[in-house]
Parts: C-alpha cells; structure tokens; sequence
C-alpha cells in the first residue's frame, strides 16, 4: 500500500518545517515521540530523525501495552481483542505505538497484532 493510499485521520504538515521553541511533553504517556521517532503528525512540534505514518493493526487476543518492548516491561494496562493499536515501529517482535482507543503509547508482541485490511 502506497502512502498516497493509505487514509489518514490526521492533517500533514506542509511548507517549512522549523522548531520555534523547546517541546513540551508534559502528556509523554499519550505522545507518540522517541528519540529517533515520532508520530508523523507530530513534524514541526517535535524534532528527531524520522517521522512515521501510522499503520493501523487489531489486536488478536488480549495482550499486554507495555512501557518496553520486553517481557518484563511494565504493563501500562490490558489491549483487548479487537482493540485498534496504531504501529510506528516495529523491531525485534515487538510494536511501538498508540492504542486508538486512549492514545496511550507504548509496544506490543507483533504476534498479538494484524494489519487492518
């Protein structure tokens, strides 16, 4: 699927893009923004070296939105079945992004998750 594809809910920056003043992350639990990654929405607010475009996944069964991508990271609370979760990365089996439903951010098992059609 081509980006030009894809139906986005969110509004792309257009023109110059530049940074005006220090980011705020006083919502971080609810901010789609890593070191190297954020939220493609989030271009010209927050600075780092790549922007993502998120790509919708249901979750299979219930499953765990962890604060790391690792099995002893802190559960941040249950995704259920059905559940809509946003994927920004994905890397070492694990997914990084925002549950639609409370825009919460963090990672899920890849195997706990499919591509919405």
């Amino acid at each position: 699927m081509t980006v030009e594809a894809m139906p986005l809910s969110i509004e792309l920056p257009t023109g110059q893009l530049q940074l005006s003043r220090a980011a705020d992350r006083s919502d971080k639990p609810h901010l789609p923004v890593r070191g190297d990654l954020a939220h493609i929405g989030l271009a010209g607010k927050y600075f780092v070296p790549h922007y993502a475009v998120p790509m919708a996944h249901g979750v299979k069964a219930e499953t765990a939105l962890r604060a790391a991508g690792k099995q002893d990271g802190a559960e941040l609370r249950a995704l259920v079945a059905g559940e809509v979760f946003d994927v920004l990365d994905m890397a070492g089996g694990w997914a990084w992004g925002q549950a639609k439903s409370d825009l919460l951010v963090g990672y899920v098992e890849m195997s706990q998750l499919e591509a919405c059609a």
